[in-house]
């Protein structure tokens, strides 16, 4: 007998790809990879548990046509923000109401509701009073549609205290998205101005040096070719004079270049400080007397920008040192907490830092104990042509 060609991977891709394009028609594109908004979904199943034991004729045609309902104004909320959602909000707080003498957990509307109230541009204070104001209302129902006034009392007091907790969870999520788009703004604007800042510096560095560099090396040269018919010993010294010049200048705007590459990770410290302050993590840095490679100095950046990352995220340090010099022809990368360290899981991050120096011949040490706090250590090769010592930085606290 033989078996259709269907394998369960070619399953679960197929339905993966169904549940993405649903995601995709229903909600906004900022909410595309959140699963929540169908996952709070399952809370409907509450409106048939049916408390009151009514019979199923009564309540189980409403109910569902109370869910056909609901689905439009939950999704359609999210794609709005302001009076517009509130609207939507009211709405489901109505179908609530509405029934409420036909099922038992009609509160569950209401949850929905508070569930959203934080999006509506509502202060949390402001949400929590109109909860309490809507479960007073739905109170009364409650007690002059007939049921008992304890178990009018009993809903009031359950349904205030799990909406309460779901508005005041997704106020503070929502604040908590906020400060993290602040911050991504604060670090990008971090980088932008260091990154201007240098290019400034750089631009009047070289404006200075080539502008007088050049002008000495025209007036040697018409000296020189004046000074060639009727003294060959004097312009062959002058032509001398502007080959040293020339080489001068050459060393300087390399000293000069060397300092824009160098702003990378200058830029890219300033950030991790901005992001470590932010969760009260103190950050000391030092980069040492000496000159990057372009390439190395991407690595490192790039190494201090995943590490400083981790350490806000997991560590639950109090203080960081970043330290950067050169040993025995390899430039060294040192960044330490002490935060709870033990055992580092390898992730995406760590893996892709290893990668990248190994690409360059270098290689990757932590060391960390539980209790006494991670030390990282990136380490690359330098070429003979970078040994020479060339100030990147200086102490900073």
């Amino acid at each position: 007998m033989m078996l259709p060609a269907w394998s369960s991977g070619a399953a679960m891709t197929s339905i993966h790809s169904w549940f993405a394009t649903v995601r995709r028609r229903l909600l906004p594109s900022h909410l595309d990879e959140q699963a929540p908004p169908f996952w709070s979904l399952f809370y409907l199943l509450f409106l048939f548990v049916n408390w009151a034991e009514q019979p199923l004729r009564v309540w189980l045609a409403p109910t569902l046509l109370s869910i056909a309902i609901f689905l439009p104004l939950y999704f359609r909320a999210f794609h709005h923000k302001g009076a517009r959602r509130f609207a939507h909000v009211a709405a489901i707080a109505a179908l609530g109401f509405a029934m409420a003498p036909i099922n038992s957990c009609a509160h569950t509307y209401l949850i929905y509701a508070a569930s959203s109230l934080p999006f509506c541009g509502l202060l949390l204070r402001q949400s929590i009073a109109t909860i309490f104001g809507v479960l007073v209302l739905y109170s009364l129902e409650l007690y002059y549609v007939g049921y008992p006034p304890k178990y009018a009392l009993f809903v009031a007091i359950i349904t205030g205290v799990i909406a309460v907790a779901v508005c005041a969870a997704n106020h503070y999520h929502r604040e908590k998205h906020l400060r993290q788009a602040e911050l991504k703004l604060s670090h990008d604007e971090v980088r932008r101005l260091a990154a201007l800042a240098e290019r400034e510096r750089i631009g009047r560095d070289l404006h200075d040096l080539l502008g007088h560099t050049l002008s000495l090396i025209t007036l040697k040269s018409e000296l020189a070719m004046k000074l060639f018919e009727r003294d060959p010993q004097a312009a062959r010294r002058e032509i001398a004079e502007v080959e040293r010049v020339a080489r001068d200048a050459l060393a300087q705007v390399r000293r000069a270049v060397s300092g824009i590459r160098a702003a990378g990770l200058a830029a890219e410290l300033a950030s991790a400080r901005l992001l470590l302050e932010s969760s009260d993590v103190r950050l000391d840095y030092r980069l040492g007397e000496a000159a990057l490679p372009p390439e190395v100095e991407t690595v490192f950046a790039l190494t201090v920008r995943e590490a400083v990352t981790n350490i806000q995220r997991h560590a639950q340090a109090m203080s960081v040192r970043v330290d950067l010099a050169v040993h025995g022809g390899e430039a060294r990368l040192s960044i330490e907490d002490d935060g709870r360290g033990g055992a580092i899981e390898p992730g995406n991050g760590l893996t892709g830092m290893r990668e990248r120096l190994h690409a360059l011949g270098g290689r990757l040490e932590i060391q960390s104990r539980a209790g006494q706090g991670t030390r990282l250590v990136a380490a690359l090769p330098l070429p003979e042509a970078w040994l020479p010592a060339v100030p990147i930085g200086a102490a900073l606290r």
